[in-house]
């Protein structure tokens, strides 16, 4: 096994949080009280999450909620999804589980996206869509809205189809490797 080389960045470029959330300065975080960070997390630069597109009326605050060890490459777009519903136009939660890596440049609108996902570079994640367990979405794949993934399951293409079944073995390779990069990513120190 390669001994894997740290992922260096700048301390005054990153905020760390007390649950140890690293988060970009170069990120944008709308709505920063409706987003829920669940520790060990890293957004890079460019990424933007937007926790400000609420449902109508007061005290409606759609929740986008991101679990542990999860990384959002450079240039990620997460919103909740929405619809229009007898006429009133509505943002709906959002809640990505942990360990869950999503590459650059990546938009994603999805309902649900389970524990131990791993989202390609250059993806469409439509509205409202579904991945479970162990996913595996391709780089630049678009599934279209409402889509859903199951578990243990690689698609791609555009639109996103099944390409095969992932070993039973997903769950722990991919903690492994959202667990690696995050020990990886460290502050050069001045």
């Amino acid at each position: 096994m390669t001994l894997q080389q740290p992922i260096y960045y700048t301390k005054a470029e990153y905020i760390e949080t007390d649950t140890g959330n690293k988060v970009s300065r170069r990120a944008t975080i709308a709505g920063p009280q409706n987003i829920i960070l669940g520790g060990k997390t890293i957004i890079s630069s460019g990424s933007i999450i937007r926790g400000d597109l609420r449902r109508l009326g007061p005290g409606h605050a759609v929740v986008i909620s991101l679990g542990r060890y999860c990384v959002l490459g450079e240039g990620c777009i997460i919103r909740p999804p929405y619809k229009t519903y007898r006429g009133n136009f509505n943002y709906y939660p959002m809640k990505v589980g942990d360990h869950v890596h999503i590459g650059a440049n990546s938009v994603v609108e999805a309902a649900t996206i389970g524990n131990h996902v791993q989202i390609g570079k250059n993806c469409v994640i439509g509205k409202f869509a579904i991945i479970k367990d162990c996913a595996k979405i391709a780089d630049n794949t678009i599934l279209p809205p409402n889509s859903v993934v199951p578990a243990l399951a690689h698609f791609a293409g555009a639109p996103g189809q099944f390409i095969e079944d992932l070993a039973e073995s997903t769950q722990e390779l991919v903690e492994a490797q959202t667990k690696q990069y995050y020990n990886r990513f460290q502050a050069l120190e001045d």
